[in-house]
């Protein structure tokens, strides 16, 4: 069975993707860092952790999440600590570039984790799942048939909306290619600001 209100659907994740968050500012900042072909990765480990996600919201703890509010909570705090700690290794690979010459690459299970671990730890994506994602499924018909469509159509928007950032992040990259300590300072102060803007102002 096609999900309800499909176009609707559509249009909301197109919205909630343009705004910006962590798992774009960390394309962003790994693109920047080692280049696009590697942050695939990244993109792929954000929406294999929406996968999950969707999964969990609508078919085991939906309404574990709903009333306990707390987890949100939580995952938030996580999800910040990690940004920060995201902020401090871009930083002192500044160092290591300028200092030794020695370029740091990470590996694509890195890249892949941060994606994975952002995205997961983010209770914007949860709420989203466990609150308006979960409303577009009729749960009297095929629920798995339209489960598939709804989160294969966030998935696919979801990467082609990180590569437009991770593209948009190739350009600044080149610009500033003479320059490595204004590339990792840069990433590692939007990172951060990041962290303290999600400590500040989302509350769940």
């Amino acid at each position: 069975m096609f999900p309800e209100n499909y176009f609707i659907y559509i249009q909301l994740i197109l919205f909630y993707f343009i705004t910006p968050g962590p798992p774009r500012v960390v394309i962003v900042s790994n693109t920047i860092n080692h280049g696009l072909r590697k942050s695939v990765w990244t993109a792929f480990g954000d929406i294999s952790a929406n996968f999950v996600q969707a999964s969990l919201v609508t078919f085991v703890i939906g309404s574990m999440l709903i009333d306990n509010p707390k987890i949100f909570t939580y995952l938030k705090w996580a999800g910040i600590i990690y940004l920060i700690y995201l902020s401090y290794e871009t930083y002192v690979q500044k160092i290591k570039k300028v200092d030794t010459e020695n370029k740091v690459i990470k590996s694509n299970l890195a890249m892949y984790r941060d994606g994975f671990i952002v995205a997961g730890l983010s209770p914007k994506a949860l709420v989203f799942f466990g609150t308006i994602f979960v409303t577009f499924i009729n749960f009297n018909e095929n629920v798995i048939s339209q489960f598939l469509i709804l989160i294969c159509t966030w998935m696919s928007l979801d990467f082609l909306s990180l590569m437009m950032y991770g593209l948009a992040a190739r350009k600044i990259a080149a610009w500033l290619k003479n320059n490595p300590r204004i590339l990792n300072t840069i990433s590692a102060c939007v990172l951060l600001i990041i962290a303290v803007y999600v400590a500040l102002t989302e509350n769940y």
